[in-house]
């Protein structure tokens, strides 16, 4: 069964739609917003199974040119 996560994202000033753009062509998130406050965009994600967790964010999302800083709320039980 794959984990869900949620993960915020900030972007360095002036970057967001390039980046939303990239995460979109990647096709690697569920749903994807943009956001007010202290994040700019907050990604739903599926981890495919028998994926680290850290290792497939590191990998295939924070390599995005224009990401500044992200924080990852894992799930645990849908209701």
């Amino acid at each position: 069964m794959s984990t869900c996560v949620f993960i915020q994202i900030r972007c360095k000033p002036g970057t967001t739609y390039k980046v939303a753009e990239e995460i979109a062509l990647r096709e690697i998130h569920s749903e994807l917003y943009s956001t007010s406050g202290d994040y700019d965009l907050l990604m739903k994600l599926y981890i495919p199974e028998g994926q680290d967790v850290g290792y497939f964010i590191n990998d295939n999302l924070l390599v995005i040119e224009g990401i500044e800083r992200s924080l990852t709320t894992m799930t645990f039980k849908v209701f």
